[in-house]
């Protein structure tokens, strides 16, 4: 029991951090010391068959330590945050029953807001109106499905870049599913319950921006030698995907989707991948910058990591073994 008398939460942990930060390595040290298993917190390794472009926990690793959220769906279906929220919720219980630590690892800050805020009451994709939006970026560009939405939601508008496609696609389709605009839907959402886990928010933060890029180009390359291309080739032959797709617009096959199309030629794909790449990482490191409870690991371009003083809520002993377990998965690493 706390000392207002409430029950105590179950703490859980959250690794989070741009792309190519080195969140894997660290994740792994930190089931070992605090018995954990991976809920992933991405986007993109849902989708199996996409393992080398989304730099996806190895099979020894994922054998070393149990893993969640990984290849559960196949690239032509979506997967939404609301579904997210709902698994991952009924992971945390499942582990912490086990009488093991969850631990959330990924950059997909989106499925984390949603994990701990809630989310609007949405409707589920509809995949004609999706295919129609789609239709629509493909003869038009998407800065004409931004003008569609800015018509009919000004306010979702103005909150999103022309270049945002997977969010412009989902806000036009709310619209045209219900009549009513995807902001109006959010001023109307309903309280979530007090979230069950006393969750610690460690968040990866590199000290020089430019060594996270060379650390992407590096990454970038080791993937194309890695057979990426041909990765992308293999779903690019099983003509029912399509660039309309969340999973073929994950940053890199997107890229090497235009180049199999002949959109492109080789090196612009992998320039562009690699820009992409570093896109995604500066929209990541945006979001950390401002999100509220984190404790920041600072990442040194030799690549130690300051190790933060983290607080859990009315339990000094907690706190004590919390931090001393951090600083021995951090050692680890070195």
């Amino acid at each position: 029991m706390s000392e207002s008398g409430a029950p105590e939460k179950p703490i859980a942990l959250a690794l989070i951090g741009p792309t190519a930060i080195g969140k894997t390595a660290l994740s792994l040290s930190l089931c070992k010391r605090f018995n954990g298993e991976v809920i992933s917190l991405d986007s993109a390794l849902v989708y199996r068959g996409m393992d080398i472009g989304t730099a996806k926990p190895s099979l020894a690793e994922r054998a070393a330590f149990p893993h969640h959220l990984i290849d559960i769906r196949d690239p032509a279906e979506p997967y939404s945050a609301a579904e997210f929220r709902r698994d991952a919720l009924e992971l945390m219980r499942q582990i912490s029953h086990r009488g093991k630590t969850p631990i959330l690892v990924g950059g997909t800050m989106l499925y984390l807001k949603a994990l701990i805020h809630g989310l609007a009451d949405l409707p589920t994709a509809d995949p004609a109106i999706r295919a129609e939006i789609s239709a629509l970026a493909e003869r038009d560009g998407w800065p004409a499905v931004h003008a569609a939405l800015a018509a009919v939601d000004p306010e979702s508008a103005a909150r999103l870049n022309p270049g945002d496609s997977q969010r412009l696609q989902r806000a036009l389709e709310v619209y045209r599913m219900t009549g009513e605009s995807l902001s109006g839907r959010f001023a109307e959402q309903v309280k979530q319950p007090p979230f069950p886990f006393e969750l610690i928010q460690l968040a990866m933060l590199p000290v020089d921006r430019s060594w996270l890029h060379g650390r992407i180009e590096a990454r970038f390359t080791q993937m194309i030698d890695a057979g990426f291309v041909d990765e992308v080739r293999a779903l690019h032959r099983r003509g029912d995907l399509h660039p309309g797709l969340p999973s073929v617009r994950c940053v890199g096959y997107r890229q090497a989707w235009a180049y199999l199309e002949g959109n492109c030629s080789y090196q612009v794909m992998v320039e562009k991948g690699i820009a992409a790449t570093r896109q995604l990482a500066k929209r990541q490191l945006t979001w950390l910058r401002s999100w509220p409870n984190k404790h920041e690991l600072s990442v040194r371009p030799d690549g130690t990591i300051c190790v933060p003083l983290v607080e859990v809520s009315n339990r000094d002993v907690a706190a004590r073994q919390m931090n001393k377990l951090l600083r021995e998965a951090i050692e680890n690493l070195r």
